[in-house]
């Protein structure tokens, strides 16, 4: 029998830098927004006056197959 080797059990690993990880949330949080914003929203996205019942969608239809 052969012993396999994958890629992570032979990485340099390294714990991540604050500036890293603060960029890393910055990207998860826009992600998850865009995400949101697409799945709720008519209208509004950037929120430029408050939040209204008309700026969200009456019905969710469709997956969450794409949100992160």
């Amino acid at each position: 029998m052969s012993t396999v080797t994958t890629s992570w059990q032979t990485a340099d690993v390294r714990p991540i830098g604050e500036d890293r990880l603060a960029q890393l949330d910055g990207w998860w949080r826009a992600a998850n927004y865009l995400s949101v914003g697409q799945i709720y929203l008519l209208d509004n996205p950037l929120l430029r006056r408050p939040l209204s019942r008309d700026d969200v969608k009456p019905r969710l239809l469709g997956h969450w197959g794409t949100t992160p």
